[in-house]
């Protein structure tokens, strides 16, 4: 069987994770302390970052959008439209989740990291307003939800998923057709609620 080197919190974790199960394809989650730099990650990916695919046959995949197009291949397309046009709408949803979520880890991490002196609220507020302004599009304008999951949907849910968890009641105002999707999207496949970021 497969295994996914994961972190509970981590949005890209959770983002593989909803993408396997999307796909029926079984996988092995194994927790991991990226922080310890564990041998078993680090010869799984020089990096040193999660989440990484193993394959059934032992190769290293990592990157989760490389993840997500190495599932829709072997699943036979269950994640990406066929339809070049909206296959591309799925992919540039799925960067823009990412990107917000690039965004909130170095939030994150700028907090968690640096003494309390030493945190640079410019930075902060840099990477807080891109978050904001592709949060804002995205409730202008969200996604329509699709009989089928793809793989910027998911995407997308993680991040969301991230930003209950780590920034609850700092980002919903205005924003309730976000929200409203969020929940849609768990009612729709609420098999996959399950595998959202956790603390």
């Amino acid at each position: 069987m497969a295994v996914v080197y994961y972190s509970p919190a981590s949005p890209y974790s959770a983002k593989v994770r909803l993408a396997a199960a999307w796909c029926n394809i079984p996988v092995e989650a194994k927790l991991v302390d990226t922080g310890a730099e564990p041998a078993e990650l680090l010869a799984a990916n020089p990096l040193g970052k999660i989440p990484v695919f193993i394959t059934d046959d032992g190769k290293s995949i990592y990157d989760s959008r490389a993840i997500t197009q190495y599932l829709n291949r072997i699943s036979g397309g269950a994640l990406y439209p066929r339809n070049a046009d909206k296959r591309l709408e799925s992919e540039m949803l799925e960067a823009l989740a990412d990107g917000i979520c690039d965004c909130l880890l170095a939030h994150v991490y700028e907090r968690r990291m640096r003494p309390e002196e030493k945190i640079h609220q410019p930075w902060l507020d840099k990477q807080w307003s891109k978050a904001t302004r592709a949060l804002d599009m995205l409730a202008a304008n969200p996604p329509k939800l699709t009989k089928k999951a793809n793989g910027g949907q998911i995407a997308l849910r993680a991040a969301l998923g991230y930003l209950a968890l780590r920034f609850d009641g700092q980002w919903e105002k205005g924003r309730s057709k976000l929200t409203r999707w969020a929940k849609r999207f768990d009612e729709r496949f609420p098999e996959l609620a399950e595998l959202l970021p956790r603390a």
